[in-house]
């Protein structure tokens, strides 16, 4: 069910307000009734199951609520939440912020004629020459589109046996109109910035360029299969890696009889990320999307990621912290007490890893050192926090089917991949960066819904891999996009990392 707070008709709204309304009536009912027996129970045994009942109604309650009236958070709710907020300072002004990257011009202004007598003595005054009264300011010059005659010059030799033409502009599509700046502009658009193509279309039709979302789709069509060598490449930089994230999200195949849910799945390192899209999400697609990976798996509990582990020896998983406080986040308004001290022995996890310098941006002898401080931190301070976390655990009596049950188990069946980080300084304690890489695509479902065909679904992926790699890099993506392209145009098949451009 869509939150309340997502939806813009109002009679919708009102619609979804009076169906909740009449649900939360109807589980209060059942658990006054349920209460009712409860009292006139008589032997342990009717009584524990009544209990059991009654659980599991408040749990289903206080979801449904918080489905339809609550925000979407993982954050904790506040034990003094409701009471007044200690009145804060007035915020000041940051002040002027420095723009290192804009291009800089000097404008002069000058009085205009009539405003040049001296209100003294009325004579003109003069300029003077190299004092002016400076100040910045930021100034927004908009899009613009040029049809640009490409005259390209030719050449002879006086003897007429050789005659060369210089070279044009680069294009997505050989002999094209529209230029490969113009293809970059339009994929980094859609792909970075969620703008779908009709929406472009009418972006250019305000800046007097008339052109159709078919066009766009052959500019991008045309500049993927430029993209497709450092897409591949990307993959096996990935794959070589000793320690990976993965994650997958759903996705959506827009046809005419039907639409159809293909999902997403990602592979990330520090520096770079690779997208495939498919048509299911089982554990077959998964053995193909980590096809010849031979090290260390960060990801959630997902099934199908253990299925491929044990078929290959040398695959190993790491589980993810961040899900498992995930759990124990949504079983907290139910199970106060007990949810607050795991989540207190989880969040000096967490604290101490924040602590510990990050390996994946140093080189060298400093990359080294930070490794061995992370592996003398995790067992000097982790492993006691994990002992005591997991002997807590142990002693908790949580109802079947409970969410406080359903946390301990979620974590205790995945205890070996929990504690990999101890053993591995390489291994994060979280995979919270591959879903971040992930959020690029959930954006742009949300905004252009999906693909429309198979081919849609392979230039996405690339375009995807591309533009979240050049952003862990730090790269421009519009800058990473077009030199890649120009790299294969000059000699096809050709690849390039975002990395090199770093």
């Amino acid at each position: 069910m869509r939150s309340i707070g997502h939806v813009d008709d109002l009679d919708t709204a009102k619609k979804m307000l009076a169906m909740a309304f009449r649900e939360i009536e109807r589980l209060n009912k059942r658990i006054s009734n349920l209460t009712r027996q409860l009292a006139a129970a008589r032997g342990k045994a009717q009584s524990d199951e009544l209990q059991l009942e009654l659980s599991h109604l408040r749990e289903q309650l206080g979801a449904f609520q918080r489905q339809v009236f609550g925000d979407s958070s993982e954050k904790r709710r506040r034990e003094d939440e409701g009471q007044d907020e200690p009145e804060k300072k007035p915020q000041r002004g940051h002040g002027p912020r420095k723009q290192p990257h804009l291009k800089t011009q000097d404008v002069v202004h000058v009085l205009p004629e009539g405003a040049r007598e001296c209100p003294a003595c009325g004579e003109q005054m003069v300029a003077i020459e190299g004092l002016t009264e400076d100040s910045e300011v930021i100034a927004a010059i908009s899009r613009a589109f040029w049809a640009l005659t490409s005259k390209r010059q030719k050449y002879r030799c006086r003897c007429n046996g050789a005659m060369r033409v210089a070279p044009g502009p680069y294009k997505a599509i050989e002999g094209g109109r529209y230029s490969l700046d113009f293809a970059v502009h339009v994929a980094v658009d859609k792909y970075a910035d969620a703008l779908p193509l009709e929406r472009q279309v009418r972006i250019m039709k305000r800046c007097g360029l008339l052109v159709d979302s078919q066009t766009l789709w052959d500019q991008l069509d045309a500049l993927a299969k430029l993209l497709e060598p450092s897409y591949l490449a990307l993959r096996e930089y990935i794959i070589g890696a000793d320690v990976i994230g993965a994650d997958e999200t759903w996705w959506r195949l827009m046809q005419k009889k039907a639409n159809k849910k293909w999902y997403a799945w990602g592979l990330t390192t520090h520096d770079a990320c690779w997208y495939k899209l498919t048509d299911s999400r089982s554990a077959r697609l998964a053995s193909e999307v980590l096809d010849g990976f031979r090290g260390t798996v960060l990801c959630d509990g997902y099934k199908a990621y253990e299925t491929v582990a044990a078929e290959c020896p040398k695959m190993k998983l790491a589980h993810c912290w961040a899900h498992v406080r995930r759990k124990f986040v949504e079983a907290e308004p139910n199970y106060p007490v007990a949810c607050a001290e795991a989540l207190d022995m989880i969040g000096a996890l967490f604290q101490i890893e924040s602590g510990l310098p990050n390996a994946d941006k140093l080189d060298g002898e400093a990359k080294s050192e930070a490794l061995e401080l992370r592996s003398r931190q995790r067992e000097r301070c982790a492993r006691p926090l994990l002992e005591k976390l997991k002997a807590w655990a142990l002693t908790q009596r949580g109802l079947p089917k409970s969410g406080l049950r359903k946390a301990i188990d979620y974590m205790l069946q995945r205890w070996k991949g929990l504690c990999a980080f101890i053993d591995d300084p390489h291994v994060a304690i979280h995979n919270n960066q591959t879903e971040r890489a992930l959020r690029g695509m959930v954006l742009g479902r949300k905004n252009h819904y999906g693909s429309r065909s198979h081919r849609g679904t392979e230039v996405a992926a690339i375009m995807y891999s591309m533009v979240e790699s050049a952003k862990l890099c730090g790269v421009n993506p519009h800058e990473y996009l077009f030199k890649a392209a120009v790299a294969a145009i000059e000699s096809p098949g050709s690849a390039l990392l975002p990395n090199s451009l770093a």
